[in-house]
C-alpha cells in the first residue's frame, strides 16, 4: 500500500483510486508540472489533495469558483484538514490572519482566485510561505484558444517565476489538442507532461431533437423523465421566463443567472439541492464547481456557442454513474443563430476604438492618465448616453480587457465599507448625545482597526449578532450615523467594475492584436460551425463525434445516443462496434437481421448498456415523427 493509498483510505475512506488518478497523484507528488484531463465527476480534486498531504508546505489552489472554495474549504475541515480560502466580503484583517496562518503552517490549502494572485498583500505573504504545490483548476482558462479564456489566468505564470521549484498541476474537463499545448507553454511546463481520463460518459445519453416548439418539448421530457433537471438557456430574461412558464405547468422551478445578488444565488440553489425546486432555468453562469450527482437530465433550450461549453455543461447529468440523459433541442434557424454571435461578439475594430474613447470621456480621463483608476460601471446608463448596444459594450469591453486597456469585471457584489470622518474626541460627544447609537459605534471599534485612517469592509450580519439587533437595524443606524456626517458608509451592492489598467491612449495607438482579435474570430467562427455540425448531423454516434472534437478516437458506438437508437429501429446498427454488442448479439446466432428488435432492446438493457430501453421509449418513438 503506498502513502497515497493510506491518505486516501484515512482522510475519505476510498480504498483505491479511479482510472488515472493515481498516475496524476504519483506525477504531481514526485515534483513534475502536470496536466490532468479528466470529465466532470472524475475525482480531479483528489489529483491534488491526496498528494499535498504527503508534502511539506501548503497548497495553493487557484479557481475562480466561489462556490467551489466555499464548498471544498467545508469539506476539508469536516475530515479534520486545515483548509481556508479568500474571496470577496473578507475584511483585510481576516485575509491577513489566512496568509498569516499560511506562513506559520496552520493551513494546508490556500483556495484563491486568479484575480487575488498580483494583489500587492498576497505577493508580500506568498514569499514568506513554504509551498508545496500549485493546483489550477478549470486550466483551460488560461488558454488563449480556451473556449473561457480569462487574462487574470496569465497571473498564476508570474507567481511561478517567484518560487520555480514549486510544480504545477493543471486540471480541466474540456481541453482539445491545441489548448492542451497553449495550457502548457502558459504555465511554463518544464516539459509535456498530460494524463488523460477518457472524457467518455457511458451512463450517459447524448441526444438531439429536431423541434420548433422547444418549451413544448421541454415539458414533455420533463413529465417522461423523472429527478432533478437543469434547462440551459442564453439570457437572463429567458431564465425567468422559462421558469415561470414551467411553473405554470405545475414543474416546481428555480431561476438563476450571474445579476443575481449573492443571497438570491444561494437560496435558489439551496432550494434545487433539497429537491424543494425539481428543475433550475440558467444561463451558463450555473453549474461550475456545484456537486449534486443525482442530475437525471440536462436540456439545453437554447443551443451553446460551442462545443467545449456544451460539453461541460451536459456532462453535470449522472455523475453519481446512473442512467441520465443530456438533450440539446435544435430548430430550424439555430444555426444562422449561431454565426451571428460571432459577428456581434466581434464588432468592427472602428468601433470598439470609439467605445474606448466613450468610456474614458464618460470618466473624464484625459490622454496619458487613467491607471489605475476604477469606476463602477452602468451599462444601460453608457449606452442611453453614447447611443450604442449593450451587446456591442459588452463585448468591446471584453475585447479591450484581453488587449491589455481596461479590466471589465462584470456583476460583482461590492461589500459594505464605511470610514469614519470624526475625530475620536468628537464620536464620544456623539455617542453621549445619540444612546441608541452607542452601541453599533462601540461595536464598529472593537470589531475593525484603522477605521479612521481607511475604508473597513464590515459585515451588517456580524455586527448584528454582536448588538443583538436585525440586519435592518444595523443597516438603518449607519445611514443614521452618515446623514449626522459621523462616517461613510457604501451599503453592499451588485454592480460592474472598469479598471483603467494602463494610461489612456491615442486612437492611432489602440491596438488589438492579432491574436486577441483576427485570430479569434476565426476560432469563434470555427467554433460555432463545430457546434452547428454536432446539432445538424444525424448520422454519427453523438459521443463519437464529442469525443473526437477532443481529439479522443472513440473505437465503439455508444448504442444509447438518437442516432444510435434510430439504427437500432432500423436495424441498421454496426453493434460489432460497440463496446460488449458482439458477445450480447452472438447470442442469437445470426445477424442482427435476424435478432428480433425487442431481443436487442432486451440485451441492450440487460447486458450492454441498461438504460437503452428507458431511452428507446422516451425519445426515440418521438424522433421518428419529427
Amino acid at each position: 500500500m503506498t502513502v497515497y493509498h493510506k491518505i486516501l483510505k484515512q482522510y475519505w475512506g476510498y480504498d483505491d483510486f479511479r482510472p488515472v488518478q493515481l498516475d496524476i497523484i504519483s506525477s504531481i507528488g514526485s515534483g513534475k508540472d502536470t496536466l490532468g484531463l479528466m470529465p466532470t465527476g472524475g475525482g480531479k480534486s483528489l489529483t491534488f489533495q491526496v498528494p499535498a498531504m504527503a508534502l511539506d508546505g501548503v497548497c495553493i489552489v487557484v479557481t475562480p469558483l466561489i462556490a467551489l472554495m466555499k464548498d471544498q474549504v467545508s469539506n476539508l475541515r469536516r475530515r479534520g484538514i486545515t483548509a481556508k480560502a479568500i474571496f470577496s466580503g473578507l475584511t483585510r484583517d481576516e485575509i491577513n490572519v489566512a496568509l498569516d496562518n499560511c506562513i506559520l503552517g496552520g493551513c494546508k490549502f490556500l483556495y484563491v482566485s486568479p484575480e487575488r494572485l498580483m494583489t500587492e498583500l498576497f505577493l508580500i505573504k506568498y514569499k514568506q510561505m513554504k509551498v508545496c504545490m500549485i493546483a489550477v483548476d478549470e486550466a483551460h482558462c488560461i488558454s488563449q484558444w480556451g473556449y473561457d479564456f480569462r487574462p487574470s489566468y496569465k497571473n498564476i505564470a508570474e507567481i511561478r517565476l517567484m518560487k520555480p521549484d514549486v510544480p504545477v498541476l493543471a486540471l480541466t474537463a474540456t481541453a482539445t489538442p491545441a489548448v492542451i499545448e497553449d495550457i502548457m507553454h502558459s504555465l511554463s511546463f518544464a516539459k509535456p507532461n498530460v494524463f488523460r481520463k477518457s472524457f467518455a460518459r457511458p451512463n450517459l445519453a447524448y441526444m438531439v431533437k429536431k423541434c420548433e416548439n422547444k418549451e413544448e418539448a421541454l415539458v414533455s421530457m420533463l413529465n417522461r423523465v423523472p429527478g432533478t433537471a437543469i434547462v440551459y438557456v442564453s439570457s437572463r430574461k429567458r431564465t425567468w421566463e422559462t421558469a415561470s412558464f414551467l411553473n405554470k405547468q405545475g414543474i416546481p422551478t428555480g431561476f438563476y443567472h450571474a445579476g443575481m445578488t449573492n443571497k438570491d444565488k444561494d437560496a435558489v440553489q439551496s432550494d434545487w439541492q433539497k429537491n424543494i425546486a425539481r428543475v433550475i432555468v440558467c444561463t451558463n453562469a450555473f453549474g461550475m464547481g456545484i456537486d449534486k450527482p443525482d442530475v437525471r437530465l440536462v436540456v439545453h433550450l437554447d443551443v451553446p456557442e460551442s462545443i467545449e461549453a456544451y460539453f461541460q455543461e451536459a456532462g453535470r447529468a449522472g455523475r453519481d454513474g446512473n442512467k441520465a440523459y443530456a438533450v440539446l433541442l435544435w430548430s430550424g434557424n439555430d444555426a444562422a443563430k449561431l454565426r451571428r454571435k460571432v459577428t456581434t461578439k466581434y464588432p468592427p475594430e472602428e468601433d470598439v476604438i470609439r467605445i474606448y474613447n466613450s468610456l474614458c470621456n464618460s470618466q473624464t480621463i484625459g490622454l496619458g492618465s487613467g491607471e489605475g483608476c476604477i469606476c463602477e460601471f452602468d451599462i444601460n446608463n453608457f449606452c442611453t448616453t453614447f447611443h450604442y448596444s449593450s451587446i456591442m459594450v459588452n463585448s468591446a469591453f471584453k475585447l479591450l480587457t484581453a488587449s491589455g486597456y481596461i479590466n471589465y469585471q462584470e456583476d460583482i457584489d461590492l461589500q459594505s465599507r464605511l470610514i469614519f470622518i470624526v475625530e475620536r474626541g468628537e464620536l464620544y460627544n456623539i455617542q453621549i448625545a445619540y444612546p441608541d447609537l452607542d452601541v453599533v459605534i462601540k461595536a464598529l471599534l472593537r470589531t475593525y482597526t484603522g477605521v479612521f485612517t481607511e475604508y473597513a469592509v464590515v459585515n451588517e450580519d456580524y455586527l448584528a449578532e454582536m448588538c443583538q439587533m436585525t440586519h435592518q437595524d444595523i443597516y438603518e443606524k449607519l445611514q443614521a450615523l452618515a446623514r449626522l456626517k459621523v462616517l461613510i458608509y457604501n451599503p453592499q451592492k451588485h454592480t460592474t467594475l472598469v479598471t483603467f489598467t494602463r494610461e489612456r491612449v491615442r486612437e492611432d495607438d489602440l491596438v488589438l492584436p492579432r491574436s486577441v482579435y483576427y485570430d479569434r474570430i476565426e476560432d469563434s467562427r470555427n467554433r460555432a460551425e463545430a457546434m452547428i455540425s454536432y446539432g445538424e448531423d444525424e448520422n454519427t454516434c453523438r459521443s463519437v463525434k464529442l469525443l473526437e472534437y477532443f481529439g479522443e478516437m472513440q473505437s465503439y458506438l455508444c448504442g444509447v445516443c438518437d442516432t444510435c437508437l434510430e439504427k437500432i429501429r432500423l436495424k441498421t446498427f454496426e453493434y460489432d462496434n460497440m463496446e460488449q454488442g458482439v458477445k450480447v448479439l452472438n447470442e442469437g446466432d445470426g445477424d442482427i437481421d435476424d435478432v428480433p428488435t425487442e431481443k436487442v432492446n432486451y440485451a441492450l438493457d440487460n447486458d450492454v448498456k441498461p438504460y437503452v430501453k428507458a431511452l428507446d421509449v422516451t425519445f426515440a418513438d418521438d424522433s421518428a415523427n419529427n
